[in-house]
Parts: C-alpha cells; sequence; structure tokens
C-alpha cells in the first residue's frame, strides 16, 4: 500500500485530502515533524490561507529544510491550493520568501467587473504540457477553485493546466521533475478531482 505523508502544519484542508487519498487505496500518515517523512513515498503539501503565516508556520515546525531536500532528492511531492503557491519564491500576498522549489512567482488576480475576488467555483481545465497529472488526452475536467492569487511560472513549459477567469487565464496545474501541484482543490472537485488524484498515486507507486 502507497504511504503520503500529509504535511500537517496547522494551515491545511487535511480531513478532506486525508479521506480523498485513503478512498483511493493510499495510507495517510500525518507529518509534523521531518522524522515522519522517512517511510513516506510522497508527500501532500495542502494549504487554505494566507502566505507569510503559512511559511512562517513551515519554518517553525522545520519541515522547510526536509521539504527541500526531499524534493532534491526527485521524491514525489503534490501541492494543493496556497500548497502550490508556497513552492514559489514569492507572493503578492506578502513578503515572506516562498520555498523556491519552482522559479517564479504568485500573483494577484487581476480585479475586473464582474469578477469577484476570491475566484470561488467551477472551472474547465485547459490541457498544456501533459503530465502525470494530466494526461496528454485528458476529458474535460471540471475542478473547484477558491483562490485569490495565481502563480506566475517563470518557465511556462512547467504548466500543465490553465483556466479561465476573466478576460485571461491563470495557471491551474504545474509539473517540475517530481513535484506536482494544483490552484484547484483535487479533494472537492468530484470524479474529475478523483481521477487525478488515482493518477497521481499511480505515479508515486511506480516510481518505487
Amino acid at each position: 500500500m502507497t504511504r503520503i505523508g500529509l504535511i500537517d502544519y496547522g494551515m491545511g484542508n487535511l480531513h478532506s485530502v486525508q479521506r480523498a487519498l485513503e478512498r483511493l487505496g493510499a495510507a495517510v500518515l500525518s507529518v509534523q515533524e521531518p522524522a515522519a517523512m522517512a517511510t513516506c513515498s510522497g508527500l501532500v503539501l495542502p494549504g487554505v490561507g494566507a502566505f507569510d503565516p503559512a511559511m512562517e508556520r513551515l519554518h517553525a515546525s522545520g519541515m522547510v529544510p526536509a521539504i527541500e531536500r526531499w524534493c532534491a532528492t526527485e521524491r514525489p511531492l503534490l501541492g494543493i491550493c496556497l500548497g502550490l503557491q508556497l513552492l514559489f519564491e514569492s507572493s503578492d500576498e506578502g513578503s515572506a520568501a516562498g520555498l523556491g522549489l519552482i522559479p517564479g512567482h504568485v500573483a494577484a488576480l487581476p480585479r475586473k467587473p464582474g469578477h469577484p475576488i476570491p475566484h470561488m467555483g467551477w472551472e474547465p481545465l485547459q490541457p498544456a504540457r501533459p503530465s502525470p497529472l494530466l494526461p496528454a488526452e485528458a476529458d474535460e475536467a471540471w475542478m473547484y477553485f477558491v483562490h485569490s492569487f495565481a502563480a506566475v511560472p517563470r518557465d511556462p513549459a512547467c504548466i500543465t493546466a490553465r483556466a479561465a477567469f476573466a478576460d485571461t487565464t491563470v495557471t491551474a496545474a504545474v509539473w517540475q521533475g517530481s513535484i506536482g501541484a494544483c490552484q484547484f482543490h483535487p479533494e472537492k472537485s468530484g470524479l474529475a478531482g478523483e481521477q487525478m488524484l488515482r493518477r497521481w498515486l499511480g505515479w508515486v507507486e511506480a516510481q518505487g
């Protein structure tokens, strides 16, 4: 059974993510300190809230160097919502440095009449580069978003899906090396979200 470490730093939707992974057959371990990562095949970095407090909590937990070492050895990590944003170098939301695992920054969504912020609701993904999260021939997948910021990778080739917002598109999911992340909530996105998590778990298992 694949064991997934769910990073618990006090700012994540842990229970819904844990239930979603367990329904798919994964064993889920709460990770509150680096030592707990030792028996995990993959990590999930969830997040709900603001960028700076999240980074403060991650640093206080001692998890930042452990996450950096984990990714440096190309072990699987999946970021969800704020967890995606924390992977980048900085955010318009605050002044703290992010994890910097993916070059780029997180920008505030553009303010447009008729498009309230935070952006809340269902949007179809627009596939970009194929990845273990989204295959080349992906069916139309509607995912549930709740966010006021979106990642702007320095290298757009890491974007694996986009979503519409106002008169533009924003980053919906990224993949770089062994790191995947999604701005939407797959655990709240019905069958489409379940299928994406299933693909990721299958990829983790295949890494041995």
